[in-house]
């Protein structure tokens, strides 16, 4: 099985390139969120450490930016109840993909959090800073500056890629440097 590791910029388009592949795909972001919504166990670990801003079940992205924008030292709280469940999670869809010739990792903090191996395929989607703010302005609703702090800089991330997708968010071009990059895969593999 091959790893293929997607990196880039917060609204680079890391998920839609990573849909692109044709293989399974794990979306750390699908997966946070899932835990938001269904897991009872995150809810009752972070309502404890966070009595002041969770207040109900399911979990409210709202009410964990207010705690994070309170005090910084919340989102390593955060962190640190979420994270390990996220890992569990992927090392899940790792041993259930572990037949598939290539397995996608859509996971934004993926250098930072040490989640690579040394023979990943690291891809990085590099997309304008205007395409990707008029994204965000449409997508998100959360604050840019509290994620960067805890993101490696976007340039250190493309040195470290084997490939770099330039996304011009045109569907036809993406899916031709998605194919050409698997054939090159494939042929040094």
């Amino acid at each position: 099985m091959i790893r293929i590791a997607i990196l880039g910029d917060i609204g680079s388009g890391k998920s839609y390139v990573a849909k692109q592949f044709g293989y399974p795909v794990f979306n750390a972001d699908v997966e946070v969120t899932e835990l938001y919504r269904k897991s009872r166990k995150c809810y009752n670990r972070l309502k404890k450490v966070l009595p002041n801003y969770i207040t109900s079940f399911p979990i409210k992205k709202v009410e964990l930016l207010r705690a994070i924008i309170a005090n910084q030292n919340n989102l390593k709280k955060i962190v640190k109840i979420v994270h390990p469940e996220v890992r569990y999670k992927m090392n899940n869809f790792i041993k259930k993909n572990k037949n598939k010739k290539f397995i996608i990792l859509d996971i934004p903090l993926l250098l930072e959090n040490k989640l690579n191996k040394k023979n990943d395929i690291l891809i990085f989607i590099d997309a304008k800073k205007k395409d990707i703010s008029k994204r965000l302005k449409k997508k998100y609703s959360i604050n840019k500056k509290i994620l960067k702090k805890f993101q490696l800089p976007v340039e250190l991330k493309k040195k470290k890629a084997d490939f770099i997708i330039k996304n011009n968010f045109k569907t036809n071009s993406i899916k031709k440097n998605v194919k050409m990059i698997l054939e090159k895969i494939l042929l040094n593999a």
